[in-house]
């Protein structure tokens, strides 16, 4: 089954992602989920993203809700796989970055019973017959840990077979991977074939680690590629003249916040401003088809297509290449 085609759209390339509408780090009002969820259709996007990670089932509860009124097959909706939720009436105000979330816990199933959970779930939360697109979520080392060994090996011999046979049944579309390491997506390609990949954080102005060996190795199979973490989880959004930079989810290390302050005193001489700048280099790869925004409010929204659209002039990316910034074999617009 070939992943499923992408409805009409007037921000083609471009999804929605969920994180926020789960509460990541501060909750988000009930009404300003949907409100944003609202403009976002508005403006022409067909493409969201969410997982039962965000907010512990709230951030899919939340799509179900705005989505369910639309015709079906009008828009695109990707979920993620691996972890299960079991009710719990004490669950803490916060797990794992989210806070105020639905009353579940999550626990780690890779079993081909636990896809198929994973999967119904989901679905039932959404209020939905189907995904579009199913993602193992978080198999790499650095999620799992001294377990990522028998992971991978549950993964290539009952997660994946067990995603085929839901998309043989209908029950879900392309199936793929949504993780923030490169290695680990070469690791399952050198056993398993893919439809499609959401990889954060990993392609980025600041982070090139999967250009050299990933992103060709996609386009020669033919693997759709989204691009989640696209600022680097904030330095790449704030700079380095506010506040406590961050990259990866913690404070960033001073090599990356040297780095960064380099690419700003570039964007600063040809009046370009550095989201405009993130934004724009992921989105020049021919191997991306996707970029997924992640936004908590309207505003964040509306400021992200604006980067999109703002005019960047081809000497910026040649000063960059000129200072190191950039490798030479990366693509610009």
């Amino acid at each position: 089954m070939t992943p499923s085609p992408s409805p009409t759209s007037s921000l083609p390339g471009i999804a929605l992602g969920g994180a926020a509408l789960g509460n990541l780090f501060a909750p988000v009002a009930e009404a300003d989920a949907q409100g944003l969820l609202h403009t976002a259709w508005a403006d022409g996007c067909r493409h969201f993203d969410t997982a039962p990670h965000y907010g512990h089932g709230l951030s899919e509860h939340r799509l179900g809700h705005a989505l369910r009124g639309q015709p079906r097959d009008g828009f695109v909706l990707s979920s993620k796989v691996g972890r299960v939720l079991t009710p719990s009436a004490q669950v803490p105000r916060e797990q794992h970055g989210y806070v105020d979330g639905l009353p579940f816990v999550q626990h780690w199933d890779f079993s081909a019973a636990g896809i198929r959970r994973s999967v119904e779930d989901s679905l039932q939360r959404l209020g939905l017959a189907r995904l579009d697109t199913a993602y193992l979520h978080d198999i790499d080392a650095t999620t799992q840990g001294a377990h990522a060994p028998q992971v991978l090996r549950q993964v290539l011999d009952e997660a994946l077979p067990a995603l085929r046979q839901l998309q043989r049944e209908g029950l879900v579309g392309a199936i793929g991977l949504g993780v923030n390491d490169h290695q680990i997506v070469l690791d399952v390609l050198r056993h398993a074939d893919l439809d499609t990949l959401l990889l954060a954080g990993r392609y980025t102005l600041l982070d090139h680690s999967a250009l050299p060996a990933l992103l060709p190795e996609c386009q020669r199979r033919g693997v759709r590629v989204a691009l989640g973490g696209l600022f680097n989880s904030g330095l790449l959004a704030t700079g380095t003249r506010q506040g406590t930079p961050t990259f990866n989810y913690a404070p960033a290390a001073q090599a990356w916040v040297a780095r960064t302050a380099h690419i700003e005193d570039l964007c600063d001489a040809h009046g370009v401003p550095l989201r405009a700048a993130a934004l724009q280099f992921a989105r020049a790869h021919p191997a991306v088809h996707t970029l997924v925004l992640g936004a908590r409010h309207v505003d964040e929204w509306h400021d992200g297509l604006a980067m999109l659209r703002h005019p960047i002039p081809a000497v910026f990316w040649a000063a960059l290449r000129r200072a190191g910034l950039l490798p030479e074999e990366a693509p610009t617009p």
